[in-house]
């Protein structure tokens, strides 16, 4: 259950900055959505810095959804899950790949299902999540396995974004549409 109510279609904000956000939504709001309107200014930032982390970055979407869905499970966030799941098997995921991030440790455990950069993207994410320290061995293989720094800083970007998405979705009780 929700902790505010969330904002309607027809009275979710000022139109300059509903219109962009609907826009990158395909025209439609999130429950998300719904609750960061009560702050337009909040909202306003949130778009464009989650926009850019969505569809700007040059990291490969499969290994952007796996550190997606690892933040979401370490932090509880349900709704983040769900959003994420269809968006990782889009990028070439297997079920088997999807259910066992469900539980991170399970997934680590299974290194046959996760390749080199994959299994790097998990460590890295899951260190990031429950201890916000980065061990310099994962680092390094983080490093190694992206061999790009690009896509390396791009991939710390991603999990702390996303870090912020989870404790606002968790904090806010928002459910999946």
């Amino acid at each position: 259950m929700p902790r505010l109510p969330y904002k309607p279609d027809d009275d979710a904000g000022p139109e300059e900055v509903v219109a962009p956000i609907r826009a990158r939504r395909g025209g439609t709001l999130l429950n998300l959505d719904r609750q960061l309107l009560y702050s337009p200014p909040l909202a306003i930032g949130w778009n464009a810095l989650m926009g850019a982390v969505r569809t700007g970055l040059g990291l490969p979407a499969a290994l952007r959804e796996i550190a997606i869905c690892t933040v979401a499970t370490l932090n509880r966030a349900a709704y983040e899950f769900h959003h994420h799941a269809p968006l990782l098997r889009a990028a070439g995921a297997t079920e088997a790949q999807v259910d066992a991030l469900r539980d991170v440790d399970r997934a680590l455990a299974t290194p046959e299902l996760f390749d080199r950069a994959e299994r790097a993207t998990i460590r890295l994410a899951l260190e990031m999540t429950r201890s916000v320290e980065v061990a310099e061995p994962t680092f390094a293989a983080a490093r190694s396995a992206l061999g790009d720094d690009r896509h390396l800083v791009e991939l710390i970007g991603t999990i702390a974004s996303y870090n912020m998405v989870s404790r606002v979705i968790v904090a806010l009780g928002i459910e999946p549409e």
